[in-house]
């Protein structure tokens, strides 16, 4: 059963505040699709090549989702929306893989410090969920007027591609163009390499370089071209006549890898969530403050309930919100959700916030919830609308800190995996509890309505102004209250600004930013990545819990 009047008049505001939101984020993505604008793309064609997306997209199984991951990565940086690089998982040759691809329309696909970041990021799910990574090449190295930021830090790319390699998850990497200085060092470290006639270059110093540093007069194809590395150097294990064919080609080598899943498909049928997805547009309040029920979100993303389930969840008697989910202790620290679901067919355990604060008990429930998941291998999945834990004299003799500290410890040692998708406010420890970006989730993504701080704007810009407020008092001091609001102004718009989802995605503080509709089919595909590695709890090693 559901409490969501889709024709009233608070549902229609929610609404038309989401899609307003949506609006902004399309823009947002567009200039990410751009490339390097409308010169350079044309340029790029008018060599015979492909552009990024393209080769992804004849990289994949017809028909097959692609999983884009960071797409505004350097969003309110110097540098363009996106970061000059896509990255994602798809499905190659019936094999999840993550993808990377240079886009050389900006810059010639020369790496900057947020390209990095996003590189790092993509190898970091790939080693963790056990994905075969491909790498689409074409990059004319750093950005040079940037190098400071990326020399130092730039080396994990090759530890990286060599630590995947040794735990015996394959790398693949296909040259499209240039490969050059430290770049070289991509096909130079992956398991296997195409390249392509009369368009690869791969060298570690170009021409200029060499003549620069020895004198020597050489050309591009000598140097580093495709067919003398596929006949004279063997840095080339398959030799391609144009980008189309270096793709077919690419798709079968991963076709013959032998490449497993850890788990097999989930034995119990994927049943449709009883309440439309559609309705997830009107559930969030354009407004933070004013409280909104989880149940009817976790409703419209997780599996509805099927015969073999043995229950029918049709008028909601039995705590599941009319759909198929099973909430644990739903009379016990109620401001927290517990529940036990499937999404996709897969078994999933939910923690989702529902009156915006964790209280003690809240915070006991959740440990022991995280514990049971671990107890049964079963991933779990944070849904975040949370101003933090509760504070004032009552809750602090009461133990808030003991329990909060509980939660996080739980948190932070269990094992299965974790996914957490930020739907309104997470603030303070709060975040931490339910598991942000610094406590690994294998994914986190955020809707358009999430703020993320240490607290909310007028929280901060309160306490400052008390700060000064006492300071000027003890100095025996006149309070100037005209600058006090000036400053309280400024810095509520500072937060504001800085806790809005574009904001913390640009800085790869999530995986993306997503249209609520489209939640259940990411996690979906997150789900089913992370089963490509074995799911397994902690049985112990929770560390010291303060009783």
């Amino acid at each position: 059963m559901t409490a969501i009047d889709v024709r009233g008049a608070e549902y229609a505001a929610n609404r038309e505040a989401m899609l307003a939101k949506l609006a902004d984020l399309e823009a947002e993505h567009a200039k990410a699709l751009a490339g390097g604008g409308e010169k350079y793309r044309a340029r790029h064609r008018d060599r015979g090549k492909l552009l990024a997306r393209e080769r992804v997209e004849l990289l994949l199984d017809p028909d097959t989702p692609f999983l884009e991951l960071s797409p505004l990565a350097a969003w309110g940086s110097d540098y363009p929306v996106g970061a000059s690089m896509v990255t994602g998982i798809g499905v190659v040759a019936g094999v999840e893989c993550v993808i990377t691809a240079n886009d050389p329309t900006v810059r010639g696909g020369a790496s900057n410090p947020w390209t990095l970041k996003k590189a790092l990021r993509a190898n970091e799910i790939a080693f963790a969920n056990r994905l075969p990574c491909i790498s689409l090449v074409e990059s004319g190295g750093a950005d040079l007027p940037s190098q400071k930021e990326i020399f130092i830090p730039g080396g994990a790319l090759f530890r990286d591609l060599t630590r995947l390699s040794a735990a015996g998850i394959p790398t693949i990497a296909v040259v499209f163009g240039n490969s050059t200085a430290g770049g070289a060092y991509v096909p130079g470290m992956s398991d296997h390499v195409i390249m392509i006639e009369e368009r690869s270059k791969v060298f570690l110093g170009g021409p200029p370089l060499v003549k620069m540093a020895t004198g020597e007069e050489s050309d591009d194809e000598s140097l580093g071209g495709a067919r003398m590395h596929a006949r004279t150097s063997g840095l080339a294990d398959y030799f391609a006549v144009d980008e189309p064919d270096a793709l077919r080609q690419a798709r079968r080598v991963v076709a013959r890898l032998n490449w497993r899943k850890a788990h097999p498909a989930p034995p119990h049928p994927v049943v449709p969530p009883r309440h439309d997805p559609e309705e997830l547009l009107g559930i969030v309040p354009g407004d933070l403050r004013t409280p909104f029920d989880p149940r009817e979100v976790i409703a419209r993303i997780v599996d509805g309930v099927d015969g073999a389930d043995g229950a029918d969840a049709s008028d909601g008697s039995d705590g599941s919100g009319g759909s198929g989910f099973d909430e644990f202790k739903p009379l016990y620290g109620p401001s927290l959700v517990t529940a036990w679901a499937r999404l996709a067919g897969y078994p999933l355990g939910v923690l989702a916030n529902a009156q915006g604060v964790l209280f003690s008990e809240e915070s006991q429930k959740a440990a022991q919830f995280i514990q049971l998941a671990n107890q049964r291998d079963v991933p779990l999945l944070f849904l975040h609308n949370t101003t933090g834990y509760m504070v004032g004299k009552e809750y602090e003799q009461g133990g808030i800190v003991k329990h909060g500290s509980m939660m996080i410890n739980a948190v932070s040692n269990s094992r299965v995996p974790h996914l957490s998708v930020l739907l309104g406010a997470s603030y303070g420890a709060g975040h931490y509890g339910m598991c942000g970006r610094a406590y690994d989730p294998r994914f986190l993504f955020a809707w358009p309505s999430a703020k993320s701080a240490v607290m909310g704007p007028q929280q901060l810009a309160g306490v400052l102004s008390i700060v000064a407020r006492q300071s000027a008092a003890a100095n025996g001091q006149p309070y100037d209250d005209e600058a006090d609001a000036a400053l309280r102004s400024m810095v509520e718009q500072q937060i504001e600004s800085e806790s809005l989802p574009m904001f913390l995605s640009g800085r790869l503080y999530d995986d993306g930013v997503i249209d609520p509709r489209d939640t259940r089919t990411v996690l979906g595909l997150c789900l089913s990545a992370i089963h490509t590695a074995p799911v397994e709890g902690a049985r112990g090693g929770f560390g010291v819990f303060r009783m």
